[in-house]
Protein backbone atom coordinates (compact mmCIF):
# COMPACT_ATOMS: atom_id res chain seq x y z
CA UNK A 1 0.00 0.00 0.00
CA UNK A 2 1.42 3.17 -1.05
CA UNK A 3 1.52 5.88 1.52
CA UNK A 4 -0.37 8.24 -0.28
CA UNK A 5 -2.90 5.59 -0.03
CA UNK A 6 -2.46 5.10 4.21
CA UNK A 7 -2.68 8.78 4.38
CA UNK A 8 -6.18 8.85 2.58
CA UNK A 9 -7.56 5.66 3.27
CA UNK A 10 -8.37 6.99 7.49
CA UNK A 11 -9.74 10.36 6.65
CA UNK A 12 -12.22 7.95 4.14
CA UNK A 13 -13.01 5.27 7.23
CA UNK A 14 -16.30 6.88 8.91
CA UNK A 15 -17.57 7.25 5.03
CA UNK A 16 -16.41 3.14 3.91
CA UNK A 17 -18.21 2.02 7.49
CA UNK A 18 -21.10 3.61 6.78
CA UNK A 19 -21.30 2.11 3.32
CA UNK A 20 -20.59 -1.19 4.54
CA UNK A 21 -23.48 -1.30 6.88
CA UNK A 22 -25.36 0.03 4.33
CA UNK A 23 -24.67 -2.92 2.19
CA UNK A 24 -24.95 -5.15 5.53
CA UNK A 25 -28.55 -4.49 5.65
CA UNK A 26 -29.24 -4.13 1.70
CA UNK A 27 -27.85 -7.66 1.27
CA UNK A 28 -30.09 -9.26 4.19
CA UNK A 29 -32.92 -7.59 3.14
CA UNK A 30 -32.89 -8.98 -0.30
CA UNK A 31 -32.25 -12.19 1.03
CA UNK A 32 -35.38 -11.74 3.85
CA UNK A 33 -37.77 -10.64 1.47
CA UNK A 34 -37.23 -13.98 -1.38
CA UNK A 35 -37.80 -16.20 1.48
CA UNK A 36 -40.30 -14.26 3.56
CA UNK A 37 -42.18 -14.00 0.42
CA UNK A 38 -42.03 -17.72 0.00
CA UNK A 39 -43.27 -18.46 3.23
CA UNK A 40 -45.92 -15.42 2.39
CA UNK A 41 -47.12 -17.61 -0.59
CA UNK A 42 -45.93 -15.07 -3.22
CA UNK A 43 -45.07 -16.38 -6.62
CA UNK A 44 -42.04 -17.03 -8.18
CA UNK A 45 -43.17 -14.43 -10.78
CA UNK A 46 -44.21 -11.67 -7.81
CA UNK A 47 -40.89 -12.51 -5.83
CA UNK A 48 -38.82 -11.95 -8.92
CA UNK A 49 -41.16 -8.96 -9.73
CA UNK A 50 -39.97 -7.55 -5.84
CA UNK A 51 -36.20 -7.78 -6.86
CA UNK A 52 -36.43 -5.99 -9.88
CA UNK A 53 -38.05 -3.36 -8.09
CA UNK A 54 -35.10 -2.32 -6.43
CA UNK A 55 -33.18 -2.13 -9.76
CA UNK A 56 -35.71 -0.18 -11.61
CA UNK A 57 -35.45 2.44 -8.73
CA UNK A 58 -31.54 2.21 -8.83
CA UNK A 59 -31.77 3.20 -12.09
CA UNK A 60 -34.42 5.93 -11.80
CA UNK A 61 -32.28 7.20 -8.60
CA UNK A 62 -28.63 6.97 -11.07
CA UNK A 63 -30.45 9.46 -13.38
CA UNK A 64 -32.36 11.67 -10.91
CA UNK A 65 -30.95 11.23 -7.72
CA UNK A 66 -27.74 13.74 -8.14
CA UNK A 67 -30.45 16.46 -8.54
CA UNK A 68 -30.99 15.87 -4.61
CA UNK A 69 -27.56 16.68 -3.88
CA UNK A 70 -27.03 19.80 -6.16
CA UNK A 71 -29.32 21.06 -3.85
CA UNK A 72 -29.31 20.29 -0.50
CA UNK A 73 -25.64 18.53 -0.41
CA UNK A 74 -24.09 15.27 0.19
CA UNK A 75 -24.60 14.87 3.81
CA UNK A 76 -28.19 15.67 3.94
CA UNK A 77 -28.84 13.83 1.30
CA UNK A 78 -27.15 10.96 2.72
CA UNK A 79 -29.14 11.12 6.15
CA UNK A 80 -32.52 11.89 4.42
CA UNK A 81 -32.49 8.91 1.71
CA UNK A 82 -31.01 6.65 4.94
CA UNK A 83 -33.84 7.68 7.38
CA UNK A 84 -36.40 6.98 4.10
CA UNK A 85 -34.64 3.64 3.51
CA UNK A 86 -34.52 2.15 6.78
CA UNK A 87 -38.37 3.21 7.41
CA UNK A 88 -39.23 1.25 3.94
CA UNK A 89 -37.75 -1.45 5.02
CA UNK A 90 -40.39 -1.64 7.98
CA UNK A 91 -43.25 -1.18 5.71
CA UNK A 92 -42.41 -4.91 4.02
CA UNK A 93 -43.39 -6.28 7.99
CA UNK A 94 -46.30 -3.94 8.18
CA UNK A 95 -48.18 -4.52 4.89
CA UNK A 96 -47.58 -8.52 3.82
CA UNK A 97 -49.21 -7.47 -0.19
CA UNK A 98 -47.08 -8.15 -3.31
CA UNK A 99 -47.92 -4.44 -4.74
CA UNK A 100 -46.90 -3.20 -1.68
CA UNK A 101 -43.47 -5.30 -1.75
CA UNK A 102 -42.82 -3.64 -5.29
CA UNK A 103 -43.75 0.22 -4.68
CA UNK A 104 -41.33 -0.12 -1.62
CA UNK A 105 -38.51 -2.60 -3.01
CA UNK A 106 -38.64 0.14 -5.90
CA UNK A 107 -38.47 3.54 -3.19
CA UNK A 108 -35.99 1.43 -1.31
CA UNK A 109 -33.82 1.30 -4.65
CA UNK A 110 -33.99 5.04 -5.54
CA UNK A 111 -32.53 5.59 -2.32
CA UNK A 112 -29.52 3.30 -2.31
CA UNK A 113 -28.56 4.81 -5.85
CA UNK A 114 -28.68 8.52 -3.82
CA UNK A 115 -26.58 6.43 -1.08
CA UNK A 116 -24.37 5.39 -3.71
CA UNK A 117 -23.99 8.32 -5.27
CA UNK A 118 -22.70 10.43 -2.41
CA UNK A 119 -20.35 8.12 -1.22
CA UNK A 120 -18.90 7.21 -4.36
CA UNK A 121 -18.56 11.08 -5.85
CA UNK A 122 -17.23 11.72 -2.06
CA UNK A 123 -14.46 8.97 -2.20
CA UNK A 124 -13.57 10.59 -5.98
CA UNK A 125 -13.20 14.08 -4.58
CA UNK A 126 -11.45 12.83 -1.39
CA UNK A 127 -8.74 10.77 -3.65
CA UNK A 128 -5.85 12.04 -5.78
CA UNK A 129 -5.26 10.88 -8.99
CA UNK A 130 -2.43 8.73 -7.87
CA UNK A 131 -4.87 7.11 -4.95
CA UNK A 132 -8.20 7.20 -6.73
CA UNK A 133 -7.67 2.87 -8.27
CA UNK A 134 -6.86 2.08 -5.44
CA UNK A 135 -9.47 3.63 -2.98
CA UNK A 136 -12.42 2.58 -5.37
CA UNK A 137 -10.62 -1.32 -5.35
CA UNK A 138 -11.17 -0.60 -1.52
CA UNK A 139 -14.59 0.57 -1.68
CA UNK A 140 -15.64 -2.42 -3.97
CA UNK A 141 -13.86 -5.07 -1.95
CA UNK A 142 -15.50 -3.64 0.94
CA UNK A 143 -19.34 -4.11 -0.62
CA UNK A 144 -18.31 -7.37 -1.41
CA UNK A 145 -17.19 -8.36 2.00
CA UNK A 146 -20.35 -6.40 3.48
CA UNK A 147 -22.49 -8.57 1.20
CA UNK A 148 -21.28 -11.87 3.01
CA UNK A 149 -21.85 -10.16 6.48
CA UNK A 150 -25.18 -9.29 5.37
CA UNK A 151 -25.85 -12.86 4.15
CA UNK A 152 -24.60 -14.50 7.50
CA UNK A 153 -27.30 -12.59 9.88
CA UNK A 154 -30.01 -14.13 8.26
CA UNK A 155 -29.91 -17.21 10.96
CA UNK A 156 -29.75 -14.95 13.55
CA UNK A 157 -33.96 -14.76 13.73
CA UNK A 158 -36.66 -16.38 12.08
CA UNK A 159 -37.73 -14.69 8.44
CA UNK A 160 -41.58 -15.41 9.59
CA UNK A 161 -41.23 -12.90 12.74
CA UNK A 162 -39.67 -9.24 13.15
CA UNK A 163 -36.49 -9.49 14.06
CA UNK A 164 -34.52 -9.69 11.01
CA UNK A 165 -36.88 -6.46 9.73
CA UNK A 166 -35.82 -4.94 12.85
CA UNK A 167 -32.00 -5.49 12.16
CA UNK A 168 -32.26 -4.20 8.64
CA UNK A 169 -33.53 -0.64 9.68
CA UNK A 170 -31.33 -0.43 12.59
CA UNK A 171 -28.30 -1.21 10.17
CA UNK A 172 -29.27 1.07 7.70
CA UNK A 173 -29.76 3.60 10.71
CA UNK A 174 -26.72 3.44 11.85
CA UNK A 175 -24.89 3.82 8.46
CA UNK A 176 -25.55 7.17 9.15
CA UNK A 177 -23.80 7.73 12.36
CA UNK A 178 -19.87 7.11 11.08
CA UNK A 179 -20.36 10.04 8.15
CA UNK A 180 -22.12 12.57 10.49
CA UNK A 181 -19.48 12.01 12.96
CA UNK A 182 -16.63 12.09 10.81
CA UNK A 183 -14.28 14.57 10.42
CA UNK A 184 -13.62 14.43 6.51
CA UNK A 185 -15.61 17.07 4.98
CA UNK A 186 -17.69 16.70 2.01
CA UNK A 187 -17.18 17.17 -1.63
CA UNK A 188 -17.58 21.32 -2.38
CA UNK A 189 -18.60 20.48 -5.96
CA UNK A 190 -21.62 18.43 -6.48
CA UNK A 191 -22.05 15.37 -8.86
CA UNK A 192 -21.48 16.11 -12.51
CA UNK A 193 -24.38 15.94 -14.57
CA UNK A 194 -22.57 13.75 -17.01
CA UNK A 195 -24.60 12.78 -20.77
CA UNK A 196 -25.03 9.08 -22.25
CA UNK A 197 -24.97 8.04 -25.71
CA UNK A 198 -25.45 4.60 -25.74
CA UNK A 199 -25.74 4.33 -29.28
CA UNK A 200 -22.50 5.74 -29.62
CA UNK A 201 -21.52 3.64 -26.56
CA UNK A 202 -22.34 0.44 -28.63
CA UNK A 203 -20.17 1.73 -31.57
CA UNK A 204 -17.61 1.45 -29.66
CA UNK A 205 -17.84 -1.09 -27.92
CA UNK A 206 -20.60 -3.53 -29.20
CA UNK A 207 -19.38 -7.01 -26.80
CA UNK A 208 -19.36 -4.31 -23.46
CA UNK A 209 -22.78 -3.36 -24.23
CA UNK A 210 -24.08 -6.58 -24.29
CA UNK A 211 -22.77 -7.67 -22.10
CA UNK A 212 -23.54 -4.95 -19.40
CA UNK A 213 -27.59 -6.16 -19.94
CA UNK A 214 -26.13 -9.73 -19.27
CA UNK A 215 -24.15 -9.55 -15.66
CA UNK A 216 -27.40 -7.39 -14.80
CA UNK A 217 -29.93 -10.56 -15.96
CA UNK A 218 -27.53 -12.78 -14.19
CA UNK A 219 -26.47 -10.99 -10.79
CA UNK A 220 -30.00 -9.83 -10.02
CA UNK A 221 -31.65 -12.84 -11.09
CA UNK A 222 -29.72 -15.15 -9.03
CA UNK A 223 -29.75 -12.80 -6.08
CA UNK A 224 -33.37 -12.24 -6.07
CA UNK A 225 -34.36 -15.64 -6.50
CA UNK A 226 -31.28 -17.84 -5.06
CA UNK A 227 -32.87 -17.99 -1.83
CA UNK A 228 -36.17 -19.04 -3.14
CA UNK A 229 -34.37 -22.10 -5.53
CA UNK A 230 -32.21 -23.25 -2.23
CA UNK A 231 -35.51 -23.29 -0.04
CA UNK A 232 -37.37 -25.28 -2.56
CA UNK A 233 -33.90 -27.16 -2.72
CA UNK A 234 -34.74 -28.35 1.38
CA UNK A 235 -32.15 -26.20 2.72
CA UNK A 236 -33.04 -24.76 5.76
CA UNK A 237 -32.79 -21.33 7.19
CA UNK A 238 -29.18 -21.43 8.29
CA UNK A 239 -28.13 -23.20 4.81
CA UNK A 240 -29.67 -21.05 2.64
CA UNK A 241 -27.33 -18.18 4.16
CA UNK A 242 -24.35 -19.90 3.62
CA UNK A 243 -25.74 -20.88 0.01
CA UNK A 244 -26.01 -17.11 -0.45
CA UNK A 245 -22.49 -16.42 1.27
CA UNK A 246 -20.37 -19.18 -0.98
CA UNK A 247 -21.45 -17.33 -4.04
CA UNK A 248 -20.56 -14.08 -3.07
CA UNK A 249 -17.02 -15.58 -1.25
CA UNK A 250 -16.57 -16.94 -4.51
CA UNK A 251 -16.74 -13.80 -6.33
CA UNK A 252 -14.34 -12.49 -3.50
CA UNK A 253 -11.71 -14.66 -4.02
CA UNK A 254 -11.91 -14.65 -7.95
CA UNK A 255 -11.66 -10.73 -8.41
CA UNK A 256 -8.35 -9.82 -8.64
CA UNK A 257 -6.92 -13.19 -9.90
CA UNK A 258 -9.17 -12.68 -13.02
CA UNK A 259 -8.49 -9.07 -13.01
CA UNK A 260 -5.07 -9.83 -13.03
CA UNK A 261 -5.43 -12.37 -15.95
CA UNK A 262 -7.44 -9.54 -17.87
CA UNK A 263 -4.72 -7.16 -17.85
CA UNK A 264 -2.44 -9.57 -19.70
CA UNK A 265 -4.53 -11.22 -22.17
CA UNK A 266 -7.75 -10.06 -23.97
CA UNK A 267 -10.29 -9.75 -21.39
CA UNK A 268 -13.20 -10.56 -23.93
CA UNK A 269 -11.47 -13.94 -24.03
CA UNK A 270 -11.53 -14.45 -19.91
CA UNK A 271 -15.03 -13.42 -19.95
CA UNK A 272 -16.12 -16.09 -22.56
CA UNK A 273 -14.40 -18.81 -20.40
CA UNK A 274 -15.97 -17.80 -17.15
CA UNK A 275 -19.36 -17.30 -18.84
CA UNK A 276 -18.76 -21.24 -20.26
CA UNK A 277 -17.94 -22.20 -16.94
CA UNK A 278 -20.88 -20.35 -15.17
CA UNK A 279 -23.14 -22.00 -17.74
CA UNK A 280 -21.34 -25.57 -17.23
CA UNK A 281 -21.65 -25.06 -13.09
CA UNK A 282 -26.00 -24.57 -14.00
CA UNK A 283 -25.95 -27.63 -16.30
CA UNK A 284 -23.80 -29.85 -13.64
CA UNK A 285 -26.25 -28.72 -11.05
CA UNK A 286 -29.61 -29.55 -13.05
CA UNK A 287 -27.90 -33.21 -14.39
CA UNK A 288 -25.04 -34.27 -11.78
CA UNK A 289 -26.56 -33.22 -7.95
CA UNK A 290 -29.46 -34.89 -7.34
CA UNK A 291 -31.01 -34.45 -3.86
CA UNK A 292 -29.18 -36.79 -1.57
CA UNK A 293 -25.31 -35.22 -2.12
CA UNK A 294 -24.06 -33.39 0.99
CA UNK A 295 -25.05 -29.76 0.88
CA UNK A 296 -21.28 -29.00 1.31
CA UNK A 297 -21.39 -30.58 -2.55
CA UNK A 298 -23.86 -27.32 -3.87
CA UNK A 299 -21.83 -24.83 -1.29
CA UNK A 300 -18.84 -25.83 -3.61
CA UNK A 301 -20.55 -25.41 -6.70
CA UNK A 302 -22.33 -22.00 -6.05
CA UNK A 303 -18.96 -20.88 -5.20
CA UNK A 304 -17.40 -21.84 -8.62
CA UNK A 305 -20.75 -19.91 -10.06
CA UNK A 306 -19.69 -16.75 -8.30
CA UNK A 307 -16.32 -16.51 -8.40
CA UNK A 308 -17.27 -16.55 -12.50
CA UNK A 309 -20.36 -14.02 -12.26
CA UNK A 310 -19.40 -11.40 -9.84
CA UNK A 311 -15.74 -10.32 -11.10
CA UNK A 312 -17.59 -10.86 -14.92
CA UNK A 313 -18.80 -6.71 -14.61
CA UNK A 314 -15.55 -5.14 -13.63
CA UNK A 315 -13.73 -7.20 -16.36
CA UNK A 316 -16.06 -5.68 -18.66
CA UNK A 317 -15.94 -2.51 -17.37
CA UNK A 318 -12.34 -2.32 -17.89
CA UNK A 319 -12.80 -3.79 -21.40
CA UNK A 320 -15.08 -0.88 -22.36
CA UNK A 321 -12.63 1.76 -20.86
CA UNK A 322 -10.02 0.03 -23.35
CA UNK A 323 -11.97 1.10 -26.14
CA UNK A 324 -13.54 4.47 -25.61
CA UNK A 325 -11.51 7.90 -25.35
CA UNK A 326 -9.60 8.52 -21.74
CA UNK A 327 -12.05 11.88 -21.55
CA UNK A 328 -15.03 9.43 -22.29
CA UNK A 329 -14.60 7.38 -18.91
CA UNK A 330 -17.04 8.80 -16.83
CA UNK A 331 -19.69 8.90 -19.68
CA UNK A 332 -18.62 5.09 -20.57
CA UNK A 333 -18.57 3.76 -16.97
CA UNK A 334 -22.33 5.46 -16.04
CA UNK A 335 -23.48 4.00 -19.63
CA UNK A 336 -22.95 0.16 -18.03
CA UNK A 337 -24.20 0.96 -14.98
CA UNK A 338 -27.28 1.94 -16.52
CA UNK A 339 -27.36 -1.14 -18.95
CA UNK A 340 -26.57 -2.96 -16.15
CA UNK A 341 -29.58 -2.16 -14.25
CA UNK A 342 -31.74 -2.43 -17.27
CA UNK A 343 -30.93 -6.03 -17.06
CA UNK A 344 -31.02 -6.38 -13.56
CA UNK A 345 -34.54 -5.37 -13.95
CA UNK A 346 -35.68 -7.44 -16.24
CA UNK A 347 -33.99 -10.41 -15.09
CA UNK A 348 -35.51 -11.32 -11.59
CA UNK A 349 -38.97 -11.15 -13.91
CA UNK A 350 -37.92 -13.19 -16.58
CA UNK A 351 -36.31 -16.29 -13.99
CA UNK A 352 -39.60 -15.53 -11.64
CA UNK A 353 -41.69 -16.22 -14.96
CA UNK A 354 -39.34 -19.67 -15.73
CA UNK A 355 -39.66 -20.63 -12.12
CA UNK A 356 -43.55 -20.64 -12.14
CA UNK A 357 -43.36 -22.02 -15.28
CA UNK A 358 -40.82 -24.80 -14.73
CA UNK A 359 -40.38 -24.95 -11.14
CA UNK A 360 -37.16 -24.08 -9.28
CA UNK A 361 -35.02 -25.04 -12.48
CA UNK A 362 -36.68 -22.47 -14.51
CA UNK A 363 -33.79 -19.93 -12.42
CA UNK A 364 -30.52 -22.12 -13.47
CA UNK A 365 -32.23 -21.91 -17.13
CA UNK A 366 -32.26 -18.55 -17.54
CA UNK A 367 -28.77 -18.26 -16.16
CA UNK A 368 -27.57 -20.75 -18.36
CA UNK A 369 -28.78 -18.91 -21.52
CA UNK A 370 -27.77 -15.49 -20.28
CA UNK A 371 -24.21 -17.16 -19.77
CA UNK A 372 -24.34 -18.76 -23.32
CA UNK A 373 -25.02 -15.91 -25.16
CA UNK A 374 -22.15 -13.97 -23.51
CA UNK A 375 -19.58 -16.66 -23.92
CA UNK A 376 -21.02 -16.94 -28.02
CA UNK A 377 -21.04 -13.01 -28.26
CA UNK A 378 -17.61 -12.52 -27.27
CA UNK A 379 -16.32 -15.00 -29.21
CA UNK A 380 -17.95 -13.83 -32.01
CA UNK A 381 -16.74 -10.32 -31.33
CA UNK A 382 -13.09 -11.64 -30.44
CA UNK A 383 -13.03 -12.66 -34.20
CA UNK A 384 -13.83 -8.86 -35.59
CA UNK A 385 -11.83 -6.82 -33.71
CA UNK A 386 -8.41 -7.33 -32.11
CA UNK A 387 -7.73 -6.57 -28.62
CA UNK A 388 -5.67 -3.30 -27.80
CA UNK A 389 -2.04 -3.98 -26.54
CA UNK A 390 -1.30 -4.60 -23.13
CA UNK A 391 0.44 -1.37 -23.00
CA UNK A 392 -2.23 0.36 -24.28
CA UNK A 393 -4.94 -0.95 -21.44
CA UNK A 394 -6.12 0.60 -18.46
CA UNK A 395 -5.88 -0.96 -15.24
CA UNK A 396 -8.28 -3.27 -13.58
CA UNK A 397 -10.04 -2.13 -10.82
CA UNK A 398 -12.87 -4.08 -8.65
CA UNK A 399 -15.84 -2.20 -9.56
CA UNK A 400 -19.05 -2.37 -7.49
CA UNK A 401 -22.27 -2.47 -9.45
CA UNK A 402 -23.49 1.09 -8.66
CA UNK A 403 -24.68 4.20 -10.14
CA UNK A 404 -23.95 7.10 -10.72
CA UNK A 405 -25.40 10.48 -11.61
CA UNK A 406 -25.88 10.54 -15.23
CA UNK A 407 -28.63 11.82 -17.83
CA UNK A 408 -29.05 10.19 -21.27
CA UNK A 409 -28.62 11.69 -24.12
CA UNK A 410 -30.97 11.18 -27.20
CA UNK A 411 -29.05 9.87 -30.14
Amino acid sequence: MSSSLRTTLPTLFALLLGYALMQVGNTLQGTLLSVRGSIEQFTPTEIGAVGAAFWAGIVLGSLYAGRVIQQVGHTRTFAALAAVAASTALLHLLVISPAVWIAARGLTGFCFAGLFIVVESWLNASASAQTRGQVLSVYGMTGLVAGIGGQMLLPTGDPYGYKLFCFVAILISLALVPPALSRASAPVHAVSDTKINLMQLYRQSPFGVVAAVLCGITTSSFFALGPIWAQERGLDTAEIALFMTFGTLGGFLTTWPLGWLSDRMDRRHVIVGTAAMAAAIMLALIHFVPLTVPVWLVFVYVSIFGGSVIPTYSIVTAHVNDMVRPGEFVAAAGGLLILLGVGATIGPVIAGMAMTQFGRLGLLYVVIVAQALMAIWGAYRSLQRASPPTEEKETFVPEPTIPVGTRLEAS
